[in-house]
């Protein structure tokens, strides 16, 4: 997208919005929406999604290009990463936006903002680095790389703030989500679903390369699955892109899964839904805030996982459990990802209403923790922290 030297700063300030994965470009939707509300005149650039795209964002590359995570699971995609941020990087200089505000996606954000920290461009950065959950050291290479740093989680601030980092919590985005919002009805007349039919959310992931480790491991799993609970009706909601990936993988299931890729029938599939499998991470939230009962997945590479319990500094992996400060829901990783144990645990959600009932309470109490400042959203929140930097380091040349 090539756009000149922004020179009015004031009335038409140009944002230059990195997001590297599936739930940054709804975040960054979200905050492009605010920005406009506040400043009509506001254009936009960056690497973005479908969401962005469907805000007016002509992103620079597909987001698919940079959505990979695990050690090993990026080694063959260097060459790629480095070439796509040099792209960035020549953007951002030609374009000289008056603010750039990356999106989550450490490995690839925080390399750019240090890019182009010699450009004298306001730098945000949008959801911050876990570094309390592992390698804590790391965050002594943050100070210069960012002049607002935007969180979602509450006790982060305090903690960056020990470290001599400002960070501002600014709410966390499942709140506007949606997900709570969703038709049961809808959804089991879209679907054309009996009555009675137990819904099973089965969520895999948002990256092509992490969706294949948990799809094999659930369809074993409802071989397992289908004698305990024959009437049980697999639901797996996934973003367009990674969809095909997703239907070829499960083609040979032994039970057809229901592919949900809008957000509306994923909601409408929430609503309806007696109990999930999800990996670790914001799905953990979602779900909460739709009271779906679930059990928390994971499997990376052996490689990844030996590292990474070595690394990893808090008790929990699931969200849910980690802002508890208690195993709310049950985690499931690496060894313990079986189909055997999954089953179990999915007879469990469904069939112990006290046990589903207890998850659902603790939901609750997790969520009023992540309201932002006041009565205001988090993507208002975050749009008004990152417009304040506009007159600071953009006066009209």
């Amino acid at each position: 997208m090539a756009v000149g030297m922004d020179t009015g700063a004031d009335t038409s300030p140009l944002i230059w919005i990195l997001a590297g994965e599936a739930s940054g470009d709804v975040l960054g939707a979200r905050l492009m929406q605010a920005i406009r509300a506040r400043v009509p005149g506001a254009r936009f650039a960056g690497v973005g999604g479908q969401r962005m795209t469907e805000q007016g964002l002509h992103s620079l590359f597909p987001l698919r290009d940079l959505a990979v995570m695990g050690l090993v699971e990026v080694l063959p995609r260097l060459r790629q990463l480095s070439r796509r941020l040099d792209e960035a990087v020549a953007d951002i200089t030609a374009t000289r936006p008056a603010l750039v505000v990356t999106i989550d996606s450490p490995g690839f954000a925080l390399r750019l903002l240090r890019r182009i920290a010699g450009l004298g461009i306001a730098r945000v950065h949008y959801v911050a680095p876990q570094v309390w959950a592992w390698r804590q050291k790391r965050v002594r290479e943050f100070p210069g790389l960012w002049d607002e740093l935007l969180c979602l989680l509450p006790f982060e601030p305090a903690f960056f703030g020990r470290h001599g980092l400002a960070a501002r919590f600014v709410g966390h985005p499942v709140l506007q989500s949606g997900a709570d919002q969703g038709d049961a009805g809808r959804f089991y007349r879209t679907h054309n679903l009996p009555d009675g039919a137990r819904v099973l959310i089965l969520m895999p992931g948002s990256r092509r390369s992490e969706v294949p480790r948990l799809l094999p491991v659930f369809g074993r799993m409802l071989a397992q699955l289908r004698t305990m609970l024959p009437d049980v009706v697999p639901v797996v909601p996934v973003s367009a892109v990674v969809a095909p990936v997703v239907e070829q993988a499960t083609a040979r299931w032994p039970v057809r899964p229901v592919i949900v890729t809008t957000l509306q029938d994923k909601h409408d599939a929430f609503a309806a839904a007696g109990a999930a499998l999800t990996k670790s991470g914001t799905s953990t939230l979602e779900l909460a805030l739709a009271g779906v009962p679930m059990a928390v997945t994971y499997r990376v590479n052996p490689i990844t996982a030996f590292f990474a319990r070595r690394l990893i500094r808090v008790p929990h992996v699931a969200m849910v459990n980690l802002l508890a400060g208690r195993e709310v829901v049950p985690e499931l990783l690496q060894e313990n990802c079986r189909a055997d144990v999954l089953a179990r645990a999915v007879c469990r959600l469904f069939e112990d209403g006290d046990y589903a009932a207890e998850q659902k309470q603790a939901f609750a109490d997790v969520l009023h923790g992540l309201e932002g400042p006041g009565d205001s959203q988090p993507a208002d929140a975050a749009a008004t922290a990152i417009l304040a930097l506009l007159p600071q380091r953009n006066s009209p040349a």
